[in-house]
């Protein structure tokens, strides 16, 4: 599977699964990330880090570090 590191600007993607634990994971399903909801790859900071991002309706940037914990589809 891939993670949403890895997706290209511009795409779509569904998350299936959230990795990692405890405080980094409940911070990022704070933010709206959950299981099962669409994420745009709105752009990408020219040294890759952070992406911006579209979740239910907002803007939000993530680390390269907490994206590789996000696994898409």
């Amino acid at each position: 599977m891939k993670t949403l590191k890895e997706a290209k600007i511009g795409q779509t993607v569904k998350v299936v699964k959230l990795h990692g634990e405890g405080a980094v994971k409940r911070r990022i399903m704070d933010m709206g990330i959950t299981k099962g909801v669409e994420i745009y790859i709105r752009k990408v900071a020219p040294l890759g880090d952070p992406v911006e991002l579209t979740v239910r309706g907002y803007e939000l940037s993530l680390r390269k570090a907490d994206a590789e914990m996000v696994e898409v589809e």
